[in-house]
């Protein structure tokens, strides 16, 4: 678990407990939270939170490196707690947002592909997870 003060003083952001509660939720989390999922987490903690704080925290933080926005469905933006490299599966059925290791897919052919300077991709898949 990342202790969110640390991580706010090694980012030279001020930790006030409406951001404390943002970033405590969303470093800590495996999921993929949109904010409003966020401020719902944050407000938990801290009652006191603002949408208008938990955007502008999710936001520094994403220019900080420790986030990374995600456009996984469409008209809502998940916020990414893994900067590694990996994919991505939703399921259909509960809208859960699945990280997929990076090595277990292989991309193949990526050179044929003429005329484009390829900097990142990322596969994004749907479809059902399978019950257990």
């Amino acid at each position: 678990m990342k202790d969110a003060i640390s991580v706010l003083r090694e980012c030279h952001i001020q930790p006030t407990p409406q951001r404390i509660a943002v970033v405590d939720y969303v470093l800590n989390t495996r999921a993929h939270p949109s904010a409003d999922e966020v401020l719902e987490h944050a407000r938990k903690k801290c009652p006191t939170v603002s949408r208008a704080t938990v955007y502008n925290t999710l936001n520094l933080m994403v220019k900080k490196g420790l986030l990374k926005t995600q456009l996984l469905k469409e008209g809502t933006v998940f916020f990414d707690p893994n900067m590694g490299k990996h994919h991505h599966f939703i399921d259909n059925e509960t809208g859960d947002i699945y990280d997929i290791p990076w090595d277990h897919l292989q991309i193949t052919e990526k050179e044929r592909l003429k005329g484009f300077e390829i900097s990142e991709y990322q596969v994004i898949m749907r479809g059902r997870r399978k019950k257990k």
